[in-house]
C-alpha cells in the first residue's frame, strides 16, 4: 500500500509498505481522509509532540474511512461501515486508567504516533477506538473529529458560563474550532486575534464579533472599543511564548488562560507572576482528549459546528512533506490528505 513513512527529521517519504495485519480485535480502515495537524509539524521539525515517535513510523492521528475488514472476535462493524478514529488507545488498568484520568495512560498506544496511523491506504485499529459516522458527516468532516474532541476538552476545563466575554488567540483550525465552542457553550462575545485577513474573514463568518489584526494595533484598545475589554476567557492556540504572554495580559480579573497551543518542549515563557496575583488567574492546559470523542462527532454530524470553511485544500501523499515543511503553505488554512489522490 501507498504510504508517507516518518525517518527522522525532515525526512518523510511516499514508499510502497506492507499493508496491515488484523488481530483479533481489529479493524481494518481503508483511509479516505486525514488531517495535517499541528502535533504532525512538531514531528517532522524533529520535536517531541503529545507522545513519542520512534521512526520508521507512518505519521496521521485525524482520520476516517471504510471498514475493509474486520477481525474475528470484531462483531460492531463489518465492511462498508464509514468510520473514524480516536487515536489514542488506553490499556485500562493502569494506574492513571484506573483513577480516570485514562488520557495519562502508562501504556497507550496513539495511532500515527507510537504505531503506523492513517497518512495510508490503509490502517489497522483497535475496534474500541472506531466510531461510525453519523449520515450527515462525510469523510472529510470525519477526520476532523479528533481536533474537536481535543478542543472540546479544552473548552470544558475553560468553564465558560453564558454572558462571559472569550478572546481566542490564533485563527488556525483550533482556533476556529474554539470560537465556534465558546459561542456554543454560552458566550456573549468573542474576540478572535488573528494577523491573516483571510482567516480573520472566515471568523466573523462563524460568529465573531470582533476580529483584531494583533500585529498591526493595539489589542487592548481594540477589545476594549468592542465591549470586550478584560476577558473571562482567553484561549491561546498558537504554542508561542509571545502569544501565551499575551493572553495574560489581556485577561481579566479571575479570568482562565487557556495555554491550548503546542510549543516546542524546551521553549519557556516570561511572566510577571505579580499579575497572575493581582488579577487571580487561572492558567490551565489542555492535553488530548479523553471522553470526547462521541460529543465531537455527535456536534460535527448537527451541523451546529462547522469544520469544513478552514480546510484549503485536500491533497495526495505527495504533497503531504511540502505542507509539513512550510509555514507559507500551512498558514493558508488546514489540509487534508487523501491518499486516493
Amino acid at each position: 500500500m501507498k504510504s508517507a513513512v516518518f525517518y527522522g527529521k525532515h525526512d518523510l517519504r511516499v514508499e510502497e509498505a506492507p499493508k496491515p495485519q488484523l488481530g483479533p480485535a481489529d479493524v481494518l480502515i481503508q483511509v479516505k481522509a486525514c488531517g495535517v495537524c499541528g502535533t504532525d509539524v512538531h514531528i517532522y521539525e524533529g520535536d517531541q509532540g503529545a507522545a513519542d515517535v520512534t521512526p520508521p513510523t507512518i505519521l496521521g492521528h485525524e482520520f476516517a474511512g471504510i471498514v475493509a475488514e474486520v477481525g474475528s472476535g470484531v462483531h460492531t462493524f463489518r465492511p462498508g461501515d464509514r468510520v473514524c478514529v480516536d487515536p489514542n488507545c488506553y490499556c485500562g488498568a493502569c494506574d492513571p486508567c484506573r483513577k480516570g484520568m485514562a488520557h495519562y495512560c502508562e501504556h497507550m498506544i496513539g495511532y500515527g504516533t507510537t504505531v503506523n496511523g492513517g497518512f495510508a491506504e490503509y490502517c489497522a485499529v483497535d475496534v474500541r477506538q472506531v466510531y461510525r459516522l453519523g449520515e450527515n458527516t462525510s469523510f472529510e468532516q470525519g477526520a476532523m473529529t479528533e481536533p474537536v474532541a481535543c478542543c472540546l476538552h479544552g473548552i470544558d476545563m475553560c468553564e465558560i458560563r453564558p454572558g462571559h466575554r472569550v478572546a481566542v488567540i490564533g485563527g488556525g483550525m483550533i482556533g476556529l474550532l474554539m470560537l465556534q465552542l465558546s459561542r456554543l457553550a454560552g458566550a456573549a462575545r468573542v474576540a478572535l486575534l488573528e494577523p491573516v485577513e483571510s482567516k480573520r474573514e472566515v471568523g466573523r463568518s462563524l460568529g465573531a464579533d470582533v476580529c483584531i489584526d494583533p500585529l498591526h494595533g493595539d489589542v487592548k484598545e481594540a477589545l476594549s472599543a468592542a465591549g470586550m475589554d478584560s476577558p473571562d476567557v482567553v484561549i491561546e492556540c498558537v504554542g508561542r511564548p509571545s502569544t501565551i504572554a499575551q493572553a495574560i495580559e489581556i485577561a481579566g480579573n479571575k479570568a482562565v488562560v487557556m495555554m491550548f497551543g503546542l510549543t516546542k518542549p524546551d521553549e519557556t515563557v516570561a511572566i510577571k507572576p505579580f499579575e497572575i496575583f493581582r488579577k487571580e488567574l487561572v492558567l490551565k492546559a489542555s492535553y488530548i482528549n479523553p471522553y470526547t470523542q462521541k460529543r465531537a462527532l455527535d456536534l460535527i454530524d448537527s451541523g451546529r459546528l462547522d469544520v469544513s470553511s478552514m480546510v484549503y485544500e485536500v491533497c495526495g501523499l505527495e504533497k503531504l512533506a511540502e505542507v509539513l515543511a512550510s509555514p507559507k503553505l500551512r498558514a493558508m488554512g488546514k489540509y487534508i490528505i487523501s491518499p486516493e489522490k
